[in-house]
């Protein structure tokens, strides 16, 4: 295959120029801005194209790049062949130019000829793009037990990258190819929107329930060192005094005594919004606390922290938890960094499973940009989400879980400030 460059001051007019030059028979490989439009300057766009030798016309290549300079054809290929959506674009900012060359005259008169060729030439190149990455992916695709068509290459590859189990995905991969109908295999977009909403379906989430008359939730948050338990649960105490339609009295309970900072820092929320507080040193002090905080709504309770793998620790919180003599049952919810990878968050979990975990909280959503690592623990779990932390502000950094949320973070990642 030959390479050819053509240049010109809008990719349209690069566009006819290599039109001109090799006929039909290009094959679009990239379309760039080389040059700005300022002022006393042009712009300058420059569109590559690969043709068959066989095709190659007589007349010399224009510029063409030296040839130490040149990267192989699979490697000037890849931003195409492993990111259709950016292939999709340039070819969309080529059909912009041309739309934004005709002046308002002229948009009630019938489009003139060449335009009509050059936006036939836009269909067929972009063919042609997609014959690029057939070929390629072919080559590049995983080897699995089974063929993932070149449609599925945006989303797999997506889907990998975000931190999802292997066996997982390519279970889902699968599952994907049996069940998906022909018709909506014909483009990435189609089988992007029908594998995202297969992924929703996938995840259990918990849907955020208040006290009925009478009754009281009672909430424990544990976990790893270090996760943001302390933290989350003023956001939570904020969240139900003060930011729902009904401002419910919350009460605060600390097992943390190990941590004095944080045993302060709570001390320090509760007084902020008038919240009555108890600490903890021994299990049988654990039912007392709950009676205490009887009035209340809400009763959250903050554990200490502790590694994995640090079984008396997690013993002496389970110990808390077998002392309750009270009426009242305990929610417990695993509170898990979305910073660390599978395996990790899978061994964190088996190790704190003994205490009954109802539902999983996830935190510093904002310090990472892979969140197939979530996905895979609910997926193999099956234990519900019930909140996602996004920040360290209280209380503004929480969110209450929902599968789109996490399959849009998957997919397309987390910015913060956006509505999800």
């Amino acid at each position: 295959m030959k390479i050819l460059t053509f240049s010109g001051s809008t990719p349209a007019e690069a566009l006819k120029k290599a039109q001109l030059e090799v006929g039909e028979d290009a094959m679009l490989i990239e379309t760039r801005e080389i040059q700005k439009k300022s002022l006393g300057k042009t712009a300058l766009y420059e569109i590559v194209v690969g043709i068959e030798k066989e095709a190659a016309p007589k007349a010399p290549a224009k510029s063409r790049e030296p040839l130490t300079q040149q990267r192989p054809l699979a490697q000037k290929s890849n931003d195409v062949l492993y990111n259709i959506s950016e292939a999709a674009k340039q070819i969309s900012k080529i059909a912009e130019v041309t739309n934004e060359e005709r002046s308002p005259k002229r948009e009630n008169f019938v489009q003139s000829e060449d335009l009509k060729k050059i936006k036939d030439e836009i269909e067929k190149l972009g063919d042609k793009v997609k014959l690029i990455q057939n070929m390629f992916w072919e080559e590049k695709s995983p080897k699995n037990s089974f063929p993932i068509p070149p449609e599925f290459a945006e989303i797999y590859r997506l889907a990998q990258q975000s931190g999802m189990n292997q066996e997982h995905l390519d279970e889902i991969m699968q599952l994907t190819l049996e069940h998906m109908p022909s018709k909506m295999r014909e483009n990435s977009e189609t089988v992007k929107r029908y594998f995202q909403t297969l992924l929703r379906k996938m995840i259990p989430v918990r849907m955020e329930s208040f006290p009925r008359a009478g009754s009281k939730k009672v909430v424990m948050l544990v976990g790893p060192t270090g996760v943001g338990k302390t933290t989350s649960i003023a956001k939570l105490a904020a969240r139900y005094s003060y930011f729902l339609d009904k401002k419910y009295k919350v009460g605060l309970v600390v097992l943390d005594t190990y941590r004095i900072g944080a045993v302060e820092q709570l001390m320090q929320y509760a007084r902020m919004m008038k919240l009555g507080i108890e600490t903890v040193v021994d299990p049988p002090e654990f039912s007392n606390a709950l009676n205490a905080l009887r009035y209340s709504d809400y009763i959250l309770i903050d554990t200490m922290g502790s590694s994995p793998y640090d079984k008396d620790k997690i013993e002496k919180i389970y110990d808390c938890l077998r002392s309750n003599s009270t009426e009242y049952s305990v929610d417990v919810v695993l509170v898990l960094p979305s910073s660390i990878k599978f395996e990790d968050l899978k061994i964190t979990y088996e190790n704190f499973a003994p205490l009954g975990i109802d539902t999983m909280m996830f935190t510093k959503l904002d310090e990472t940009r892979g969140f197939g690592n979530i996905f895979s623990l609910v997926y193999e779990t099956k234990i519900p989400i019930s909140y996602f932390s996004i920040g360290q502000e209280v209380p503004e950094d929480l969110v209450v879980s929902s599968s789109d949320f996490l399959i849009d973070c998957l997919l397309h990642g987390f910015h913060k400030g956006e509505p999800s």
